[in-house]
């Protein structure tokens, strides 16, 4: 089980340097990979009657593939991963190109995890449609891997369409994984026929195993080998100690997951040396 990080994006401030420095010291560490959430702008909660999201517009978000052209720059071995990118709100043909060339500046370093996420005051800001976001990410999902593996790609969706064209430098790996998160049951029949990994957010619970069951079921249907379909586990370091995230990290093993990250985030942390010491902690704890 690959062990990575969540990068405490909402914590640390805007320094280039800071991120440089936790980037660096987390691969030198030995963890596999590096996991960022993704929101484009925060909504004001005092004027959206109803609002009930995790973020708001005082939330700091770095733009996913921005920051991964710089952390390429300045890492050699980490696994930089979205988890996850928002596709349906984004144009399906430039996110192909961004992440092309992501992969190709890391030498093939980007896992690409995607979702159709929640908050319907960010679909307004980007010009999309919330309401047809599950139906619209599989056709994105279709043209990506066209995108990635053919010179020039002739497509026509609903949503989207190509005539005779292609993105260039085409990107190390063809086609790029495409994890996909969510809970809900469309989701796990999504990532059963089309993902190639799955993140739960969710405990080791009985409701997960019966979840990943029915998931490796829809893959068995689509003629698909359910064992090639990956699973990656979140573990937060809140209110817990080494020995809780030993056993869970066992736990999520033995459900048959391929990877595992800690999220520092919420735990009180104000500086980058309290989120680094809580990685080195985690390590030792279950590596």
């Amino acid at each position: 089980m690959k062990l990575g990080v969540v990068f405490p994006q909402t914590e640390l401030g805007p320094d280039p340097a800071v991120v440089r420095e936790y980037a660096q010291a987390v691969e030198e560490m030995g963890y596999a990979h590096l996991v960022i959430f993704d929101h484009v702008v925060g909504a004001d909660p005092a004027q959206h009657e109803g609002y009930r999201g995790p973020y708001d517009h005082k939330s700091q978000f770095h733009e996913p593939f921005v920051l991964f052209g710089y952390l390429a720059a300045v890492t050699k071995r980490l696994e930089l991963v979205t988890s996850i990118v928002i596709l349906p709100q984004r144009q399906t043909v430039l996110v192909a190109k961004q992440a092309a060339e992501v992969d190709v500046l890391t030498g093939g370093r980007l896992r690409l995890g995607i979702g159709t996420g929640w908050n319907t005051v960010e679909y307004e800001a980007l010009g999309q449609d919330f309401h047809v976001r599950g139906r619209r990410s599989e056709e994105q999902i279709a043209l990506m891997r066209a995108l990635w593996t053919q010179e020039v790609v002739t497509f026509k969706g609903r949503w989207d369409k190509v005539t005779a064209a292609g993105i260039n430098p085409l990107p190390v790996q063809r086609p790029i994984p495409i994890w996909l998160g969510g809970r809900a049951e469309p989701l796990l029949k999504r990532v059963g026929r089309l993902g190639d990994g799955w993140f739960p957010q969710m405990p080791p619970t009985e409701e997960v195993q019966q979840m990943l069951a029915r998931m490796r079921g829809y893959a068995q249907e689509a003629g698909r080998d359910p064992a090639k379909i990956g699973v990656e586990a979140r573990i937060g370091v809140q209110d817990s100690t080494p020995q809780d995230w030993a056993k869970t990290a066992a736990e999520w093993q033995k459900l048959g997951a391929t990877h595992l990250s800690v999220n520092t985030m919420r735990a009180g942390f104000t500086s980058l040396k309290q989120h680094l010491d809580a990685l080195r902690r985690f390590h030792n704890a279950v590596k």
